[in-house]
């Protein structure tokens, strides 16, 4: 603890910060939130350990839909600055190609996408760097202590650190685990550059039940070629062991008829995993404070709905209920219960966590309901490469045609 000399105060003399609303965590969710309430004139303390946030393999796409919801909050120009857009998706099904998507999607560097954030935050709302040591929370007022002894003071404390444990121990709210080790995620370099790649953009699906492979997708960020993965293993199996010693052999065996254009899959850097938990929340309603985004809820990134579910979560915040809450006295639980039940969030956490779980059912459940699903929707799919081609065979046989 530092003091200086005179009458000046110590740093645990310093009066307290007095805001609308402290922030803990400046993810994603976090970050969105102060920079909205901030541009809305709330005074908001946004509060997380670092200042840079460090590299972290998380989330590395945004979809066109999910897009939107950034453009309804005036974060479309901040998000657009990082990201890399893609336009078109040749998708790989049964070992062929099925489709090419005409969608726009956008693929970033998370640990970068977010100081871009942080930089574009309000001048009003800097980050207050530091740990919270004490929380204590009411009907009126919230109170955090941070280690370096200095105090803020809140109408509202949002709870916004992802999969981190320590404020949410301190309110004294559960973590409760639906689907342990229910996923891995994936992610590597690839040593083509995109000019090279024969597709802008690649996404592979899995053949075999057995493999556990839901599917790989490949795209550009910046001048590489970026490559995320989502199988249903785990850390501690030897298939992930093998994967990480010898990524190109293993994609080369698993999905060979892509392996071409993908620059035969040799890979550039190390191979980053993540183990997916699908989790809820139990205790939350409580005075004062509020849990958003993977907080409150964390879901498996290989249906890609995991970014839309937590900006849902902060438009909700932004536009609906933090504004009333702060129009009238008082912060007490049936307060924030509005938030809890609202429609449109329980929507999106419920219909989150219905296709986390079907993904992994459809792709690797061996009952024979789950069998006579995967036969109905690949014999579809068949019949659709087949009527594909007899058209384009068609096109080739029509005088006149190029």
């Amino acid at each position: 603890m530092t003091s200086v000399k005179g009458s000046e105060m110590t740093t645990a003399e310093v009066a307290p910060a007095e805001v609308d609303v402290a922030i803990v965590g400046a993810g994603m969710a976090g970050t969105t939130l102060a920079m909205v309430l901030g541009k809305a004139g709330r005074k908001v303390a946004l509060i997380d350990p670092h200042r840079i946030h460090h590299d972290e393999f998380r989330a590395e796409k945004i979809g066109a839909d999910q897009m939107q919801l950034f453009t309804r909050l005036g974060l479309e120009e901040a998000v657009m600055r990082h990201v890399t857009p893609v336009s078109s998706i040749h998708v790989f099904r049964l070992g062929q190609l099925f489709a090419r998507e005409q969608k726009w999607e956008y693929s970033f560097s998370y640990g970068s996408l977010i100081n871009g954030l942080r930089d574009a935050l309000p001048r009003e709302v800097p980050i207050t760097v530091g740990k919270v040591a004490e929380v204590s929370t009411g009907p009126d007022r919230q109170r955090l202590v941070l280690a370096d002894g200095s105090v803020i003071n809140a109408r509202l404390l949002v709870v916004a650190t992802g999969y981190s444990e320590a404020v949410r121990r301190a309110v004294g709210v559960e973590r409760i685990e639906l689907s342990k080790a229910h996923s891995l995620s994936i992610g590597f370099d690839l040593a083509i550059p995109p000019h090279e790649c024969a597709y802008q953009a690649v996404t592979c699906y899995g053949k075999r039940a057995a493999d556990r492979v839901a599917y790989l997708t490949v795209f550009p960020l910046g001048n590489k070629m970026r490559a995320n993965m989502f199988v249903y293993r785990t850390v501690a199996e030897q298939w992930t062991r093998d994967f990480r010693e010898n990524p190109q052999k293993m994609l080369n065996q698993l999905m060979p008829e892509i392996s071409a254009q993908c620059g035969d899959f040799a890979v550039a850097g190390p191979v980053e995993v993540r183990q997916i938990n699908l989790t809820t929340t139990q205790g939350h309603r409580r005075d004062g404070v509020v849990f958003v985004g993977d907080a409150f809820w964390t879901t498996c990134p290989t249906p890609g709905v995991g970014i839309g579910r937590v900006m849902v979560d902060v438009e909700r915040l932004c536009t609906v209920h933090i504004p009333a809450w702060l129009a009238t006295p008082g912060m007490a639980a049936d307060k924030i219960g509005a938030y809890y039940d609202d429609p449109v969030k329980v929507a999106s956490d419920e219909a989150g966590m219905r296709v986390s779980l079907y993904a992994k059912q459809i792709t690797t459940e061996t009952g024979l309901e789950w069998r006579a699903r995967r036969l109905r929707n690949n014999a579809a799919r068949q019949l659709m490469i087949i009527g594909r081609r007899v058209r384009h065979l068609g096109l080739r046989r029509e005088p006149g045609m190029a």
